[in-house]
């Protein structure tokens, strides 16, 4: 769908207001406005204000390590220890469970900035993408495209015995006692129960609701683009430094890598995070986009007319026959039966074999081989899978380092 019918699609649409959420939303904000009145910040103990920042801090790291990095882009995997500690983390940041989190979060990286199937698109404005969204009922026709299988993993298959664990845990009754009753219990300690839930408490909720929502909002409106302009997000220092790094929001073009940032210089309290859990062994297999794709990036967008986007460049058929070569279906098949776990996408009429980028994939290697040519065999009845449509926008909206990468990866063309 291109972006011009999306936007046709979206005014035929009238969504629902989603009360129940809508009125949580604002009666959290009016409750912290009356506490805040009636409890200044001057008026209550400096530890209470000390375990407002660190709480708010701590439930932020829930979402960008955790939810974010960890189980969205699956940038990472972790101990079942801090699988556990982020997930309760996460759940005192109030913003409902990992596995729907997720899944939104998926949907905003296949289609972003499209009106209709991005969750929080900034083409629908800033409000919009920033609260707007939290009022309308959802309705997410291209949700069932978004992958979900290790966000359903059965508890027996799983590689860590805290897959589970952790989504378990991630219930509102938790979030209750860790964002609101658990504040409250620990300003009592020093005689300031109610102003540990109004400053550690209410509070402390809105600060962490509105700084992940400055990542969908202002994280795409103003700020540098040094890596893409395929869509509108944008790297602001301010933002990073409020968000716990994830305000470097242009790195989106590379969203499978663990850092928002790959330079020490970049703000990122999450990235030296993961790095020091790394040095401790406690999380491993570290994804990081390629150095070269990086530069080629950067490169890119230093000399990039801004009037039109580069194309990636066609080659004609003369050439493909002799540096590469014209493959018939038998061609494909014989390829294929040689090392059966090659995975060969035929897109445009161009084939890939894209075996060896399947661990670099953002949507997984189970995405690619879904959409992948299969071995013939006497009992299937397709064994031939055009991805044209799945890489063109029919399944994700795919950058310009993207299609660079298939074309990197192209073997032949087919020819019938």
């Amino acid at each position: 769908m291109s972006y011009s019918s999306s936007q046709a699609a979206f005014k035929t649409r009238r969504p629902k207001i989603w009360w129940s959420n809508g009125i949580f939303f604002v009666g959290a904000h009016v409750a912290a406005a009356m506490g805040m009145y009636y409890r200044p910040f001057y008026a209550v103990p400096r530890a209470t204000l000390v375990l407002a920042f660190v709480l708010w801090q701590l439930a932020e790291f829930g979402v960008t390590i955790g939810y974010h990095r960890l189980w969205s882009h699956r940038a990472f995997r972790a101990a079942p220890g801090v699988r556990i500690v982020l997930a309760v983390l996460g759940s005192s940041a109030f913003q409902g469970s990992i596995k729907w989190w997720c899944l939104r979060h998926r949907l905003h990286h296949r289609f972003t900035d499209d009106p209709v199937h991005d969750p929080y698109s900034a083409t629908r404005g800033l409000l919009f993408s920033h609260v707007g969204w939290i009022f309308f009922k959802p309705v997410y026709e291209k949700m069932s495209l978004v992958d979900r299988e290790d966000l359903e993993n059965d508890p027996g298959k799983s590689p860590s015995a805290a897959h589970k664990t952790s989504f378990m845990l991630n219930t509102i009754y938790l979030a209750l006692g860790l964002g609101l009753g658990f504040p409250t219990l620990l300003g009592a300690l020093w005689g300031d129960a109610l102003g540990a839930f109004i400053w550690a408490g209410l509070t402390a909720r809105l600060l962490i609701w509105h700084c992940t929502f400055l990542v969908n909002s202002l994280a795409h409106w103003d700020g540098l683009q040094p890596y893409s302009d395929d869509n509108t997000s944008r790297g602001n220092f301010i933002l990073a430094v409020l968000t716990a790094g994830e305000g470097n929001h242009n790195f989106h073009a590379f969203p499978h890598d663990f850092r928002s940032g790959p330079s020490w210089l970049d703000w990122d309290p999450s990235k030296w995070i993961i790095l020091a859990l790394h040095r401790m062994g406690l999380v491993y297999s570290l994804r990081t986009a390629k150095g070269v794709d990086i530069e080629e990036a950067r490169e890119y967008m230093k000399g990039h007319h801004h009037s039109h986007h580069e194309s990636i460049p066609e080659e004609d058929e003369e050439n493909w026959k002799w540096e590469k070569g014209l493959w018939s279906k038998d061609d494909v098949q014989r390829y294929i039966s040689e090392r059966p776990e090659r995975c060969v996408l035929l897109v445009g009429g161009y084939l890939s074999d894209a075996t060896g980028y399947m661990k670099e994939h953002p949507g997984g290697s189970v995405l690619l081989r879904e959409y992948s040519i299969r071995p013939h065999k006497s009992d299937e009845k397709e064994t031939w899978r055009d991805a044209s449509w799945a890489f063109d926008g029919g399944l994700n909206n795919h950058s310009r380092a993207a299609k660079k990468r298939l074309a990197e990866l192209r073997i032949a063309k087919l020819i019938a």
